[in-house]
């Protein structure tokens, strides 16, 4: 499984490299908190892939990285080759990246 750390990913959004970044946690999660990703629940991502781009870098994250590692190794088997897990999920932002997105 490819995986890209926060600081990576901030690197990335700094640069205004051209990416696609998903968040797959539930709609009250993401109410609460966020990173600016694309919402598409883990329970509705495969039936909705044909909204992944195939072409740029597209980044899944969760809370902590677990559901967003299961969507990419599911994504992978299904073809996806430019799928990555952001390690430690919104939980890592918030230690290393921006302390106020607040933790639950």
């Amino acid at each position: 499984m490819k995986e890209t750390t926060v600081r990576e990913l901030k690197a990335m959004l700094d640069s205004g490299e051209d990416i696609q970044l998903i968040d797959v946690r539930e709609l009250n999660e993401y109410e609460f908190c966020n990173i600016g990703a694309e919402l598409i629940p883990m329970g509705e991502i495969i039936q909705k892939s044909d909204q992944l781009s195939r072409d740029k870098k597209v980044i899944i994250h969760c809370k902590s990285g677990g559901r967003s590692g299961n969507v990419v190794n599911a994504l992978t088997a299904r073809g996806f080759d430019n799928v990555s897990n952001l390690v430690g999920g919104i939980l890592a932002w918030s230690d290393e990246i921006d302390p106020s997105i607040p933790k639950y």
